[in-house]
């Protein structure tokens, strides 16, 4: 049987290297795969292009049948190397080797459950937002091919892991998960035991160390090879082998395929915009797992937002690796670029990669998505420090539905430790960049990740960190104790020398630090006269009878359940705001101004005055602090202009 055009994703940079026969494999994809057979106990190093180099012992028919597996990639023995492999049967045992064609190949039998019939999936999913936006995708493409999503795992016929490979345990937590499911699947019969299946980083980081073990797991595949997972599938199913394809692509991004959505009743959404790293940081395992960056068409994204305003959402985060870095090359991010926002964020940035000219950039595409919808918040995660160039934080200034929220990852507040993990920008960039950000969007909630006990870490360097923190303030901040990663360029080139109780005070005093500034400035924010205006998410977990939403700078906020005033201008008297006749109650989806009472170092108490909007909300802050309307504009924009700004029509 002749595999269709979806059997497996493939890369531009992949093709290059496609054996002769894969072209007649599908019609509108390359498949550029090389496969793994491996018999009996294997390591977990890689197997090198040639066949010469690959040594196995003579394992007994009985180990051989249970360690077998194949794995499709970007490195491995040749096609050749399979097909003469001793420890694979042909399909048909009649079929003489000779007679092997691409119709014939063994692992392409498309027997057993085949494309679905009604098979449950359930997906677990562990680490970022852009996994959870990733399983938006598997379900698509699950759905697509005819099977059905499990409430429960225990009515499923596939569980899927989808994983993270950032830190040490994260992954521990994926293994622990797996020992509990092998459990579930030697208490089933045969005809009852789930398929196992482990998808993203961990996947695409690990694969021989995941079909090795003895976890039982029967599929593994990388975040660019989701297409291919009915097919992988079909394969496990047919051959009782398990089977991976952790192939990187040099240009999948999903465009063309509508997610979908994990919480269909939220009124926010994730939407990947590009994908993969080219930073390469030496702490960071992302560049090999996720691969090269690439960009999505910016038509293919407004479309996508077009649908999310048509299905009432009311916000928005664009995603990515380094969602700041987007660059879209399509002929039409070209035609239409006006050049704006190309330029790194200060002269003391840089890249250890070096940087092309081209294409529409973060700022402009911002510019377009905010214009969608005025009603939808936006926001964006996760950038790096250096693609901050000032006209992004002019339009952030300007257009109200642009969030006041900025992640910005330092990783660490020594000069000497940033130069060792290629982070590609001083400690004194990082706070000229800070001081940029807060005189040019005034209120921005700043966020930001840091590592203690990196390679060669000091005392001096820890100060220097903790001196940084001090500085900032952060509003929200993500620390962890360093755990080496392979294959980074730290694991293969830095000593990882800082002992583990060291990492771990250092962690907590970091810790202490952030909690104390993000007290002092959330404080800073109680009883502001225009209040803040909050999305309502849901009820608050603590209190069912409270709810709970989110402000602009991304904060929490947690108010009671009581009948409010329609708008803000209804409620511009003393009178009106005593009045009882005509409030409203409070509905998910809402936009609320909220004032806020008392603050902790991570949310607000607050009171719900009126049901708003984005666009009355910054009407009023206008009018607070001048006196009189400013339309479209929130309070911040007031005090800056920026020429490059004007061109792209903000404020329109």
């Amino acid at each position: 049987m002749r595999l269709q055009s979806s059997l497996l994703s493939t890369s531009t940079r992949a093709s290059k290297r496609a054996i002769p026969w894969a072209v007649a494999l599908t019609n509108s994809r390359t498949l550029a795969t090389t496969t793994n057979v491996i018999p009996g106990k294997s390591s977990n190093t890689d197997f090198s292009p040639s066949s010469s180099d690959v040594k196995t012992k003579a394992p007994s028919t009985k180990v051989a049948q249970k360690k077998q597996h194949l794995i499709f990639g970007n490195r491995g023995p040749s096609l050749q190397d399979f097909l003469n492999s001793s420890s694979i049967k042909a399909h048909d045992s009649n079929t003489p080797k000779a007679d092997v064609s691409a119709e014939n190949v063994p692992y392409l039998s498309m027997q057993g459950r085949k494309l679905g019939e009604g098979a449950k999936y359930f997906v677990e999913v562990y680490g970022c937002q852009m996994n959870v936006n990733d399983t938006e995708i598997l379900m698509s493409i699950m759905n697509s091919a005819g099977y059905v999503k499990a409430a429960d795992q225990s009515e499923a016929d596939i569980v899927f892991l989808v994983t993270c490979a950032i830190r040490e345990n994260a992954e521990s937590r994926i293994w622990n998960r797996l020992t509990e499911l092998k459990r579930v699947k030697l208490r089933a019969t045969k005809d009852k035991a789930p398929l196992v299946g482990v998808l993203g980083c961990m996947a695409e980081r690990l694969k021989d160390k995941l079909l090795d073990s003895d976890k039982m797991v029967d599929l593994v595949c990388g975040p660019d090879a989701y297409r291919s997972i009915p097919h992988l599938l079909s394969i496990s199913e047919t051959t009782q082998q398990g089977v991976a394809n952790v192939m990187l692509s040099a240009d999948e991004t999903y465009a063309d395929i509508v997610p979908v959505r994990i919480a269909p009743e939220s009124f926010s959404a994730h939407l990947s915009i590009m994908r993969g790293c080219n930073n390469m940081c030496s702490f960071c395992v992302v560049p090999f797992t996720r691969g090269n960056e690439r960009s999505r068409a910016v038509d293919s994204i407004l479309q996508e937002v077009r649908q999310l305003s048509d299905q009432g959402i009311k916000e928005v985060t664009l995603l990515g690796q380094n969602v700041n870095s987007y660059r879209d090359t399509s002929e039409d991010g070209v035609s239409m670029t006006i050049g704006v926002g190309s330029e790194l964020s200060n002269a003391g940035f840089k890249t250890i990669y070096k940087r092309k000219d081209g294409g529409m950039r973060f700022t402009e595409l911002l510019d377009r998505v905010s214009l969608v919808d005025p009603e939808m918040r936006i926001r964006f995660t996760s950038p790096h420090p250096k693609d901050f160039p000032e006209a992004l934080l002019h339009l952030m200034a300007s257009r109200p539905n642009i969030c006041s929220q900025i992640h910005m990852p330092a990783q660490s507040g020594s000069t000497e430790v940033l130069s060792r993990m290629r982070r590609g920008y001083s400690r004194e960039a990082y706070l000229e960049l800070v001081d940029s950000i807060r005189s040019i969007v005034p209120g921005v909630a700043l966020s930001s990740d840091f590592i203690t006990g990196f390679c060669g870490e000091t005392e001096t360097d820890h100060e220097d960190t903790m001196d940084l923190m001090r500085r900032v303030e952060f509003e929200m901040a993500y620390m962890f104790a360093y755990s080496l990663r392979t294959p980074t360029h730290a694991a293969r080139r830095l000593q990882d020398d800082v002992p583990e109780d060291v990492k771990l005070r250092r962690l907590q005093d970091i810790i202490k630090i952030f909690h104390k500034g993000a007290e002092n400035r959330l404080r800073a924010r109680v009883g502001l006269s225009a209040g803040e205006c909050v999305l309502v998410e849901g009820r608050s977990k603590r209190d069912k009878s409270r709810w709970v939403g989110r402000a602009d700078g991304g904060y929490k906020v947690v108010f009671d359940d009581d009948l409010i005033l329609p708008s803000i201008e209804s409620s511009s008297t003393p009178a009106a705001q005593s009045r009882t006749a005509g409030r409203v109650p409070i509905k998910l989806g809402d936009y609320v101004q909220i004032m806020t009472t008392s603050a902790t170092s991570t949310s607000f108490q607050g009171k719900a005055v009126a049901r708003t909007t984005l666009s009355e909300f910054s009407w009023y802050q206008a009018k607070l602090l001048t006196g009189h309307v400013l339309p479209g504009y929130r309070v911040a924009s007031t005090s800056v202009a920026s020429p490059l700004v004007a061109n792209m029509g903000v404020g329109s």
